[in-house]
Protein backbone atom coordinates (compact mmCIF):
# COMPACT_ATOMS: atom_id res chain seq x y z
CA UNK A 1 0.00 0.00 0.00
CA UNK A 2 1.33 3.58 -0.91
CA UNK A 3 1.09 5.37 2.33
CA UNK A 4 0.70 9.42 2.22
CA UNK A 5 4.24 11.47 2.79
CA UNK A 6 4.35 14.90 4.34
CA UNK A 7 4.71 16.99 1.24
CA UNK A 8 3.82 20.98 0.17
CA UNK A 9 0.36 21.08 -1.56
CA UNK A 10 0.81 21.19 -5.42
CA UNK A 11 -1.31 23.54 -7.88
CA UNK A 12 -2.07 21.19 -11.07
CA UNK A 13 -1.44 24.20 -13.36
CA UNK A 14 -2.27 22.42 -16.14
CA UNK A 15 -6.22 21.57 -14.88
CA UNK A 16 -6.04 25.07 -13.31
CA UNK A 17 -5.24 26.99 -16.16
CA UNK A 18 -7.32 24.57 -19.10
CA UNK A 19 -10.57 25.01 -16.61
CA UNK A 20 -10.60 28.41 -15.52
CA UNK A 21 -9.51 29.47 -18.79
CA UNK A 22 -12.36 28.13 -20.28
CA UNK A 23 -14.76 29.33 -17.92
CA UNK A 24 -13.32 32.52 -19.14
CA UNK A 25 -13.60 32.08 -23.22
CA UNK A 26 -16.92 31.40 -22.22
CA UNK A 27 -17.85 34.57 -20.52
CA UNK A 28 -15.81 36.08 -23.17
CA UNK A 29 -18.01 34.88 -26.33
CA UNK A 30 -20.86 35.76 -24.36
CA UNK A 31 -19.73 39.41 -23.97
CA UNK A 32 -18.67 39.38 -27.40
CA UNK A 33 -21.59 37.69 -29.30
CA UNK A 34 -24.40 36.25 -26.09
CA UNK A 35 -27.23 35.71 -29.52
CA UNK A 36 -24.27 33.28 -31.16
CA UNK A 37 -23.38 31.33 -28.06
CA UNK A 38 -26.87 30.86 -27.09
CA UNK A 39 -27.31 29.05 -30.30
CA UNK A 40 -24.00 27.25 -29.96
CA UNK A 41 -25.18 25.80 -26.11
CA UNK A 42 -28.60 25.40 -27.20
CA UNK A 43 -28.10 22.73 -29.96
CA UNK A 44 -25.30 21.34 -27.40
CA UNK A 45 -27.94 21.49 -25.45
CA UNK A 46 -30.53 19.46 -27.91
CA UNK A 47 -27.66 16.83 -28.83
CA UNK A 48 -26.99 15.82 -24.73
CA UNK A 49 -30.61 15.06 -24.28
CA UNK A 50 -31.15 13.30 -27.47
CA UNK A 51 -28.05 11.03 -27.41
CA UNK A 52 -27.67 11.01 -23.68
CA UNK A 53 -30.93 11.07 -21.93
CA UNK A 54 -31.42 7.62 -21.85
CA UNK A 55 -28.13 6.86 -20.79
CA UNK A 56 -28.03 9.42 -17.80
CA UNK A 57 -31.95 7.72 -16.82
CA UNK A 58 -30.45 3.99 -16.56
CA UNK A 59 -26.80 5.37 -15.33
CA UNK A 60 -28.95 6.74 -12.01
CA UNK A 61 -31.04 4.14 -11.19
CA UNK A 62 -27.99 1.52 -11.66
CA UNK A 63 -26.41 3.87 -9.22
CA UNK A 64 -28.86 3.49 -6.81
CA UNK A 65 -29.62 -0.29 -7.22
CA UNK A 66 -26.28 -0.69 -6.78
CA UNK A 67 -26.12 1.69 -3.70
CA UNK A 68 -28.90 0.24 -2.00
CA UNK A 69 -27.58 -3.18 -2.70
CA UNK A 70 -24.36 -2.31 -0.88
CA UNK A 71 -25.68 -0.98 2.21
CA UNK A 72 -27.53 -4.08 2.89
CA UNK A 73 -24.96 -6.88 2.01
CA UNK A 74 -22.29 -7.66 4.44
CA UNK A 75 -20.32 -4.76 2.59
CA UNK A 76 -22.80 -2.55 4.38
CA UNK A 77 -20.30 -2.67 7.96
CA UNK A 78 -17.33 -1.70 5.99
CA UNK A 79 -15.79 1.49 7.51
CA UNK A 80 -14.51 4.31 5.34
CA UNK A 81 -11.44 6.58 5.41
CA UNK A 82 -9.58 4.43 8.03
CA UNK A 83 -10.95 5.71 10.90
CA UNK A 84 -12.59 3.73 13.80
CA UNK A 85 -15.27 6.75 14.68
CA UNK A 86 -16.60 8.96 12.56
CA UNK A 87 -15.18 13.07 12.71
CA UNK A 88 -18.91 14.34 12.75
CA UNK A 89 -22.12 13.69 14.37
CA UNK A 90 -25.29 12.58 12.62
CA UNK A 91 -26.62 15.82 12.74
CA UNK A 92 -23.58 17.91 11.96
CA UNK A 93 -22.75 15.27 8.88
CA UNK A 94 -26.16 15.61 7.19
CA UNK A 95 -26.75 18.84 7.71
CA UNK A 96 -23.45 19.37 5.27
CA UNK A 97 -24.93 16.94 2.93
CA UNK A 98 -28.09 18.64 2.87
CA UNK A 99 -26.42 21.55 1.96
CA UNK A 100 -25.66 21.15 -1.15
CA UNK A 101 -28.23 19.44 -3.48
CA UNK A 102 -31.13 21.01 -1.82
CA UNK A 103 -29.08 24.73 -1.88
CA UNK A 104 -28.83 24.53 -5.63
CA UNK A 105 -32.95 25.16 -5.85
CA UNK A 106 -34.51 23.89 -2.88
CA UNK A 107 -36.69 27.19 -2.35
CA UNK A 108 -37.63 28.47 -5.29
CA UNK A 109 -37.63 24.82 -7.00
CA UNK A 110 -39.90 23.55 -4.76
CA UNK A 111 -42.41 26.24 -4.33
CA UNK A 112 -42.77 26.49 -8.32
CA UNK A 113 -41.64 23.10 -9.46
CA UNK A 114 -44.83 21.40 -7.68
CA UNK A 115 -47.04 23.46 -9.26
CA UNK A 116 -46.15 23.85 -12.82
CA UNK A 117 -46.89 19.82 -12.44
CA UNK A 118 -50.35 20.40 -10.94
CA UNK A 119 -51.20 22.66 -13.66
CA UNK A 120 -50.05 20.39 -16.40
CA UNK A 121 -49.63 17.08 -15.87
CA UNK A 122 -46.95 15.05 -16.34
CA UNK A 123 -47.30 13.15 -19.76
CA UNK A 124 -46.60 9.78 -17.84
CA UNK A 125 -49.61 10.23 -15.62
CA UNK A 126 -51.50 12.77 -18.11
CA UNK A 127 -54.94 11.22 -18.09
CA UNK A 128 -58.39 12.91 -17.05
CA UNK A 129 -58.54 13.70 -13.29
CA UNK A 130 -59.81 16.54 -11.46
CA UNK A 131 -58.15 19.43 -9.96
CA UNK A 132 -57.67 17.48 -6.45
CA UNK A 133 -56.64 14.31 -7.92
CA UNK A 134 -53.47 16.28 -10.02
CA UNK A 135 -52.24 17.16 -6.45
CA UNK A 136 -50.25 13.94 -5.74
CA UNK A 137 -48.85 12.72 -9.56
CA UNK A 138 -47.63 16.69 -9.37
CA UNK A 139 -46.02 16.32 -6.32
CA UNK A 140 -44.57 12.76 -6.88
CA UNK A 141 -43.15 14.38 -10.01
CA UNK A 142 -41.23 16.80 -8.02
CA UNK A 143 -40.64 14.29 -5.82
CA UNK A 144 -38.88 12.38 -7.86
CA UNK A 145 -36.77 15.01 -9.57
CA UNK A 146 -34.99 16.04 -5.95
CA UNK A 147 -35.17 12.51 -5.20
CA UNK A 148 -33.32 8.86 -4.48
CA UNK A 149 -31.32 8.72 -7.55
CA UNK A 150 -31.09 12.26 -7.64
CA UNK A 151 -28.94 12.20 -4.06
CA UNK A 152 -27.75 8.61 -5.16
CA UNK A 153 -25.70 10.09 -8.06
CA UNK A 154 -23.77 12.56 -6.16
CA UNK A 155 -22.46 10.31 -2.83
CA UNK A 156 -22.33 7.11 -2.99
CA UNK A 157 -20.74 4.71 -5.00
CA UNK A 158 -18.16 7.27 -6.49
CA UNK A 159 -17.39 8.09 -2.82
CA UNK A 160 -16.90 4.83 -1.56
CA UNK A 161 -14.19 4.79 -4.78
CA UNK A 162 -12.71 7.63 -4.00
CA UNK A 163 -12.46 7.55 -0.43
CA UNK A 164 -10.54 3.84 -0.87
CA UNK A 165 -8.18 5.68 -3.55
CA UNK A 166 -7.64 8.28 -1.31
CA UNK A 167 -7.59 7.21 2.53
CA UNK A 168 -6.61 3.63 1.97
CA UNK A 169 -4.25 3.21 -0.85
CA UNK A 170 -2.57 7.04 -0.30
CA UNK A 171 -3.56 8.52 -3.43
CA UNK A 172 -4.61 12.27 -4.09
CA UNK A 173 -8.34 13.39 -3.79
CA UNK A 174 -9.04 14.13 -7.34
CA UNK A 175 -11.55 13.28 -10.31
CA UNK A 176 -9.28 10.83 -11.57
CA UNK A 177 -8.81 9.02 -8.55
CA UNK A 178 -12.92 7.75 -9.51
CA UNK A 179 -10.58 5.31 -12.26
CA UNK A 180 -7.78 4.02 -10.12
CA UNK A 181 -9.53 0.59 -9.50
CA UNK A 182 -10.22 0.00 -13.30
CA UNK A 183 -6.40 1.61 -14.44
CA UNK A 184 -4.37 1.77 -11.57
CA UNK A 185 -1.43 3.96 -10.47
CA UNK A 186 -1.26 5.06 -13.70
CA UNK A 187 -3.86 7.71 -13.75
CA UNK A 188 -2.08 9.91 -11.16
CA UNK A 189 0.18 10.26 -13.78
CA UNK A 190 1.22 14.08 -15.11
CA UNK A 191 1.24 12.65 -17.92
CA UNK A 192 -1.95 11.02 -18.24
CA UNK A 193 -4.31 11.99 -20.79
CA UNK A 194 -7.52 10.30 -19.60
CA UNK A 195 -6.90 11.63 -15.89
CA UNK A 196 -5.80 15.11 -17.13
CA UNK A 197 -9.27 15.21 -19.35
CA UNK A 198 -11.28 13.63 -15.94
CA UNK A 199 -10.18 16.58 -13.74
CA UNK A 200 -10.48 19.15 -16.52
CA UNK A 201 -13.97 18.14 -17.20
CA UNK A 202 -15.34 17.94 -13.16
CA UNK A 203 -14.18 21.22 -12.55
CA UNK A 204 -15.70 22.95 -15.44
CA UNK A 205 -18.94 20.97 -14.33
CA UNK A 206 -18.92 22.18 -11.30
CA UNK A 207 -18.29 25.33 -11.80
CA UNK A 208 -20.83 25.93 -14.18
CA UNK A 209 -23.37 24.17 -12.17
CA UNK A 210 -22.57 26.65 -9.30
CA UNK A 211 -22.61 30.04 -11.37
CA UNK A 212 -25.77 28.81 -12.84
CA UNK A 213 -27.65 28.72 -8.94
CA UNK A 214 -25.64 32.26 -7.95
CA UNK A 215 -26.92 33.98 -10.77
CA UNK A 216 -30.50 32.95 -10.26
CA UNK A 217 -30.53 33.71 -6.93
CA UNK A 218 -29.27 37.28 -7.93
CA UNK A 219 -32.96 37.64 -9.95
CA UNK A 220 -34.50 35.86 -7.04
CA UNK A 221 -33.25 37.87 -4.17
CA UNK A 222 -33.40 40.85 -6.44
CA UNK A 223 -37.19 40.33 -7.03
CA UNK A 224 -38.07 39.61 -3.86
CA UNK A 225 -36.43 42.64 -2.10
CA UNK A 226 -38.76 44.52 -4.69
CA UNK A 227 -41.22 42.50 -3.13
CA UNK A 228 -40.95 43.39 0.31
CA UNK A 229 -39.06 46.36 0.39
CA UNK A 230 -39.46 48.35 -2.64
CA UNK A 231 -35.89 47.92 -3.54
CA UNK A 232 -35.82 48.72 -7.30
CA UNK A 233 -35.15 45.39 -8.95
CA UNK A 234 -31.81 46.42 -11.13
CA UNK A 235 -28.88 45.20 -12.39
CA UNK A 236 -27.19 47.19 -9.83
CA UNK A 237 -29.59 45.02 -6.97
CA UNK A 238 -28.75 41.87 -8.04
CA UNK A 239 -25.10 42.23 -8.35
CA UNK A 240 -25.27 43.78 -4.69
CA UNK A 241 -26.68 40.40 -3.98
CA UNK A 242 -24.01 38.31 -5.27
CA UNK A 243 -21.51 40.29 -3.60
CA UNK A 244 -22.91 39.79 -0.41
CA UNK A 245 -23.57 36.28 -1.10
CA UNK A 246 -19.65 35.45 -2.14
CA UNK A 247 -18.35 37.47 1.04
CA UNK A 248 -20.07 35.03 2.81
CA UNK A 249 -19.00 32.35 0.70
CA UNK A 250 -15.36 33.47 0.48
CA UNK A 251 -15.58 33.78 4.64
CA UNK A 252 -17.16 30.23 4.93
CA UNK A 253 -14.92 28.46 2.31
CA UNK A 254 -11.13 30.34 3.68
CA UNK A 255 -12.22 28.87 7.24
CA UNK A 256 -12.44 25.19 6.06
CA UNK A 257 -14.79 22.59 6.13
CA UNK A 258 -14.74 21.91 10.04
CA UNK A 259 -14.86 25.64 10.67
CA UNK A 260 -17.02 27.56 8.09
CA UNK A 261 -18.94 25.04 5.60
CA UNK A 262 -19.73 23.26 8.86
CA UNK A 263 -20.93 26.08 10.96
CA UNK A 264 -23.03 27.84 7.71
CA UNK A 265 -24.58 24.36 7.02
CA UNK A 266 -25.60 23.57 10.86
CA UNK A 267 -27.28 27.28 10.92
CA UNK A 268 -28.77 27.02 7.03
CA UNK A 269 -30.48 23.44 8.25
CA UNK A 270 -31.57 25.73 11.70
CA UNK A 271 -33.84 27.88 9.32
CA UNK A 272 -34.94 25.74 7.49
CA UNK A 273 -36.30 23.63 9.76
CA UNK A 274 -37.59 26.69 11.91
CA UNK A 275 -39.32 27.79 8.57
CA UNK A 276 -40.88 24.11 7.95
CA UNK A 277 -42.02 24.00 11.60
CA UNK A 278 -43.42 27.67 11.48
CA UNK A 279 -45.31 26.85 7.68
CA UNK A 280 -46.55 23.75 9.38
CA UNK A 281 -48.35 25.24 11.94
CA UNK A 282 -49.73 28.52 10.09
CA UNK A 283 -50.33 27.06 6.83
CA UNK A 284 -52.64 24.13 5.68
CA UNK A 285 -51.07 21.67 8.24
CA UNK A 286 -53.42 18.53 7.55
CA UNK A 287 -53.27 18.73 3.83
CA UNK A 288 -49.25 19.21 3.91
CA UNK A 289 -48.95 15.75 5.99
CA UNK A 290 -51.46 13.79 3.65
CA UNK A 291 -50.15 15.07 0.35
CA UNK A 292 -46.38 14.11 1.90
CA UNK A 293 -47.78 10.47 2.14
CA UNK A 294 -49.72 10.42 -0.60
CA UNK A 295 -47.07 11.44 -2.68
CA UNK A 296 -44.55 9.57 -1.67
CA UNK A 297 -46.42 6.77 -1.88
CA UNK A 298 -47.39 7.13 -5.52
CA UNK A 299 -43.50 8.03 -6.06
CA UNK A 300 -42.11 4.56 -4.55
CA UNK A 301 -45.30 2.94 -6.12
CA UNK A 302 -44.01 4.27 -9.97
CA UNK A 303 -40.53 4.64 -9.32
CA UNK A 304 -39.32 2.37 -12.03
CA UNK A 305 -41.67 4.25 -14.46
CA UNK A 306 -40.80 7.20 -13.97
CA UNK A 307 -36.86 6.57 -13.78
CA UNK A 308 -37.27 4.66 -17.24
CA UNK A 309 -40.17 6.96 -19.15
CA UNK A 310 -38.90 7.90 -22.45
CA UNK A 311 -42.01 8.73 -24.70
CA UNK A 312 -42.10 12.70 -24.50
CA UNK A 313 -38.57 13.46 -25.15
CA UNK A 314 -38.90 17.47 -25.35
CA UNK A 315 -41.18 16.80 -22.35
CA UNK A 316 -37.94 15.01 -20.44
CA UNK A 317 -34.94 17.47 -21.83
CA UNK A 318 -37.24 20.47 -19.83
CA UNK A 319 -37.23 18.26 -16.76
CA UNK A 320 -36.12 14.88 -15.39
CA UNK A 321 -33.24 15.01 -18.22
CA UNK A 322 -32.30 18.40 -17.44
CA UNK A 323 -31.85 17.51 -14.00
CA UNK A 324 -29.93 14.44 -14.02
CA UNK A 325 -27.46 16.27 -16.38
CA UNK A 326 -27.16 19.42 -13.58
CA UNK A 327 -26.87 16.97 -10.99
CA UNK A 328 -24.18 14.60 -12.46
CA UNK A 329 -22.26 17.79 -13.28
CA UNK A 330 -22.21 18.19 -9.54
CA UNK A 331 -21.26 14.29 -8.99
CA UNK A 332 -17.14 14.16 -8.93
CA UNK A 333 -17.01 17.60 -6.46
CA UNK A 334 -19.68 16.15 -4.76
CA UNK A 335 -18.57 12.71 -4.09
CA UNK A 336 -15.12 14.43 -3.24
CA UNK A 337 -17.11 16.75 -0.61
CA UNK A 338 -18.49 13.59 0.80
CA UNK A 339 -15.39 11.88 1.28
CA UNK A 340 -13.95 14.59 2.84
CA UNK A 341 -16.62 14.69 5.92
CA UNK A 342 -17.20 10.86 6.00
CA UNK A 343 -14.30 9.45 7.14
CA UNK A 344 -15.26 6.76 9.75
CA UNK A 345 -18.41 6.13 8.36
CA UNK A 346 -19.48 2.88 7.34
CA UNK A 347 -20.89 2.10 3.39
CA UNK A 348 -24.60 1.52 5.47
CA UNK A 349 -24.38 4.99 6.98
CA UNK A 350 -23.14 6.29 3.66
CA UNK A 351 -26.02 5.05 1.45
CA UNK A 352 -28.27 5.95 4.24
CA UNK A 353 -27.66 9.65 4.78
CA UNK A 354 -26.92 10.35 1.06
CA UNK A 355 -29.62 8.31 -0.50
CA UNK A 356 -32.18 7.86 1.62
CA UNK A 357 -32.17 10.26 4.42
CA UNK A 358 -31.52 13.26 2.57
CA UNK A 359 -33.96 12.58 -0.51
CA UNK A 360 -36.97 12.18 2.37
CA UNK A 361 -36.01 14.96 4.13
CA UNK A 362 -35.46 17.12 0.60
CA UNK A 363 -39.20 15.51 -0.16
CA UNK A 364 -40.62 17.03 3.31
CA UNK A 365 -39.45 20.03 2.33
CA UNK A 366 -41.05 20.54 -1.59
CA UNK A 367 -44.34 18.95 0.49
CA UNK A 368 -44.30 22.19 2.87
CA UNK A 369 -43.39 24.54 0.61
CA UNK A 370 -44.91 23.64 -2.94
CA UNK A 371 -47.88 21.81 -0.75
CA UNK A 372 -48.77 24.69 0.52
CA UNK A 373 -48.65 26.51 -2.61
CA UNK A 374 -50.79 23.62 -3.96
CA UNK A 375 -53.67 23.61 -1.30
CA UNK A 376 -53.57 27.90 -1.77
CA UNK A 377 -53.99 27.23 -5.51
CA UNK A 378 -56.85 24.85 -5.05
CA UNK A 379 -59.06 26.98 -2.79
CA UNK A 380 -58.19 30.11 -5.38
CA UNK A 381 -57.30 29.12 -8.69
CA UNK A 382 -54.68 31.52 -9.63
CA UNK A 383 -53.64 32.57 -6.38
CA UNK A 384 -50.03 30.91 -7.16
CA UNK A 385 -50.16 29.92 -10.67
CA UNK A 386 -51.12 33.45 -12.03
CA UNK A 387 -47.63 35.26 -10.31
CA UNK A 388 -45.94 32.14 -11.36
CA UNK A 389 -46.61 32.42 -15.13
CA UNK A 390 -46.28 35.71 -14.80
CA UNK A 391 -42.90 36.38 -13.79
CA UNK A 392 -41.61 33.06 -13.06
CA UNK A 393 -40.44 31.26 -9.53
CA UNK A 394 -39.13 33.85 -7.78
CA UNK A 395 -42.83 34.85 -7.61
CA UNK A 396 -44.15 31.39 -6.70
CA UNK A 397 -42.62 31.78 -2.95
CA UNK A 398 -44.28 35.45 -2.02
CA UNK A 399 -47.50 34.41 -3.80
CA UNK A 400 -47.71 30.98 -1.57
CA UNK A 401 -46.35 33.86 1.52
CA UNK A 402 -48.90 36.45 0.99
CA UNK A 403 -51.54 33.45 1.49
CA UNK A 404 -50.01 32.60 5.09
CA UNK A 405 -50.20 34.69 8.35
CA UNK A 406 -47.27 36.64 8.96
CA UNK A 407 -46.64 36.20 5.26
CA UNK A 408 -44.05 39.14 5.61
CA UNK A 409 -41.78 37.47 7.95
CA UNK A 410 -42.02 34.02 6.59
CA UNK A 411 -41.30 35.37 3.32
CA UNK A 412 -38.25 37.26 4.91
CA UNK A 413 -37.03 34.08 6.55
CA UNK A 414 -37.42 32.35 3.23
CA UNK A 415 -35.68 35.15 1.57
CA UNK A 416 -32.82 34.97 4.41
CA UNK A 417 -32.41 31.06 3.84
CA UNK A 418 -32.13 31.11 0.34
CA UNK A 419 -28.70 33.21 0.31
CA UNK A 420 -27.34 30.95 3.05
CA UNK A 421 -28.61 27.92 1.00
CA UNK A 422 -26.77 28.99 -2.20
CA UNK A 423 -23.62 30.42 -0.17
CA UNK A 424 -23.16 26.68 1.11
CA UNK A 425 -23.24 25.14 -2.05
CA UNK A 426 -20.37 28.30 -3.36
CA UNK A 427 -18.36 27.72 -0.61
CA UNK A 428 -18.32 23.62 -0.59
CA UNK A 429 -18.24 23.31 -4.13
CA UNK A 430 -15.07 26.13 -3.51
CA UNK A 431 -13.09 23.66 -1.60
CA UNK A 432 -14.06 20.76 -3.78
CA UNK A 433 -12.50 22.52 -7.38
CA UNK A 434 -9.23 23.84 -5.03
CA UNK A 435 -8.82 20.04 -3.95
CA UNK A 436 -9.77 19.05 -7.25
CA UNK A 437 -6.51 20.82 -8.28
CA UNK A 438 -4.14 20.03 -5.49
CA UNK A 439 -5.78 17.15 -4.53
CA UNK A 440 -5.10 17.90 -0.96
CA UNK A 441 -7.85 17.80 1.56
CA UNK A 442 -6.50 21.10 2.95
CA UNK A 443 -5.90 22.92 0.02
CA UNK A 444 -4.28 26.51 0.20
CA UNK A 445 -6.76 29.11 1.56
CA UNK A 446 -6.33 31.79 -0.96
CA UNK A 447 -7.18 29.19 -3.91
CA UNK A 448 -10.61 28.25 -1.93
CA UNK A 449 -11.50 32.35 -2.08
CA UNK A 450 -10.05 32.90 -5.15
CA UNK A 451 -12.83 30.06 -6.84
CA UNK A 452 -15.64 31.47 -4.79
CA UNK A 453 -14.60 35.02 -5.96
CA UNK A 454 -14.21 33.54 -9.48
CA UNK A 455 -17.76 32.10 -9.40
CA UNK A 456 -19.40 35.09 -8.02
CA UNK A 457 -17.24 37.52 -10.22
CA UNK A 458 -18.86 35.45 -13.52
CA UNK A 459 -22.22 35.17 -11.95
CA UNK A 460 -22.52 38.89 -11.75
CA UNK A 461 -20.93 39.25 -15.31
CA UNK A 462 -23.48 37.31 -16.64
CA UNK A 463 -26.31 39.09 -14.89
CA UNK A 464 -24.88 42.13 -16.85
CA UNK A 465 -24.90 41.02 -19.91
CA UNK A 466 -28.89 39.86 -19.61
CA UNK A 467 -30.96 37.84 -18.09
CA UNK A 468 -30.89 35.11 -21.23
CA UNK A 469 -27.14 34.40 -20.82
CA UNK A 470 -27.57 33.11 -16.92
CA UNK A 471 -29.97 30.71 -18.81
CA UNK A 472 -27.40 29.84 -21.76
CA UNK A 473 -25.55 28.79 -18.87
CA UNK A 474 -28.36 26.39 -17.39
CA UNK A 475 -28.23 24.94 -20.27
CA UNK A 476 -24.52 24.45 -20.81
CA UNK A 477 -24.52 23.54 -17.44
CA UNK A 478 -25.90 20.15 -18.94
CA UNK A 479 -23.84 20.15 -21.49
CA UNK A 480 -20.76 19.79 -19.16
CA UNK A 481 -22.47 16.88 -18.00
CA UNK A 482 -22.04 14.67 -20.67
CA UNK A 483 -17.96 13.88 -20.03
CA UNK A 484 -18.69 13.61 -16.35
CA UNK A 485 -21.73 11.56 -17.27
CA UNK A 486 -18.99 8.92 -18.79
CA UNK A 487 -16.34 9.56 -16.03
CA UNK A 488 -19.63 8.42 -13.34
CA UNK A 489 -20.24 5.22 -14.96
CA UNK A 490 -17.28 3.12 -14.11
CA UNK A 491 -18.46 3.50 -9.96
CA UNK A 492 -21.11 1.28 -10.68
CA UNK A 493 -19.15 -1.73 -10.82
CA UNK A 494 -15.85 -0.99 -9.63
CA UNK A 495 -17.81 0.06 -5.91
CA UNK A 496 -18.50 -3.73 -4.84
CA UNK A 497 -15.42 -4.42 -5.87
CA UNK A 498 -13.45 -2.34 -3.74
CA UNK A 499 -16.25 -2.84 -1.21
CA UNK A 500 -15.52 -6.64 -1.00
CA UNK A 501 -11.51 -5.74 -0.97
CA UNK A 502 -12.03 -3.62 2.18
CA UNK A 503 -14.45 -6.11 3.86
CA UNK A 504 -11.91 -8.67 3.33
CA UNK A 505 -9.04 -6.07 4.99
CA UNK A 506 -11.17 -5.60 7.81
CA UNK A 507 -12.06 -9.21 8.72
CA UNK A 508 -15.45 -8.94 7.58
CA UNK A 509 -15.56 -12.03 5.22
CA UNK A 510 -12.53 -14.45 5.02
CA UNK A 511 -11.24 -16.02 1.20
CA UNK A 512 -12.91 -19.15 2.06
CA UNK A 513 -16.54 -17.12 2.37
CA UNK A 514 -15.37 -15.13 -0.66
CA UNK A 515 -13.24 -16.75 -2.66
CA UNK A 516 -10.58 -14.97 -4.80
CA UNK A 517 -10.40 -15.07 -8.53
CA UNK A 518 -7.41 -15.33 -10.38
CA UNK A 519 -8.09 -12.55 -11.97
CA UNK A 520 -8.87 -10.31 -9.11
CA UNK A 521 -5.28 -11.34 -7.36
CA UNK A 522 -3.88 -9.64 -10.80
CA UNK A 523 -6.86 -6.66 -10.48
CA UNK A 524 -5.27 -3.35 -9.65
CA UNK A 525 -7.37 -2.38 -6.22
CA UNK A 526 -5.19 -5.82 -4.86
Amino acid sequence: MIKKTNRRTRIDWITFSISGGFLVLFLVMSLLNKELMGEWISSSFDFSVTFFGAFWQVLLLATFVVGVWLALSTYGKVKLGKMDRPENGWFRWVSMILCTLLASGGVFWAAGEPIYHFLTTPPLFDEEMTSAQAVVPGLAQSFFHWGFTAWACLGTVATIVLMYAHYHKGYPLKPRAILYPMVGKKIFNKKSFIGATADIVSVIAVAAGTIGPIGFLGLQVGYALNYLFNIPDTIFTQSLVIIFLITIAAISAASGVDKGIQLLSRLNVGFAVALMIGMLILGPTLFIIDSFIGAEAFQIQNFLRMSLYRQDSSWLGYWTVFFWGWFLGFGPAMAMFISRISRGRTIRELILAVAIIAPIVSNFWFAVVGGSGLFYELESPGAVSTALNETGMPAAVMAIMEQVPFGMVMAAGFLIVTVIFVATTADSMSYSVAVMITGDTHPPRVLRVFWALLFGGIAATLLGIGESSIQTLQNFIVVTAVPVSLLLLPPVWLAPKVAKRMAREQGLITEKSVPVSDKEKEYKIS
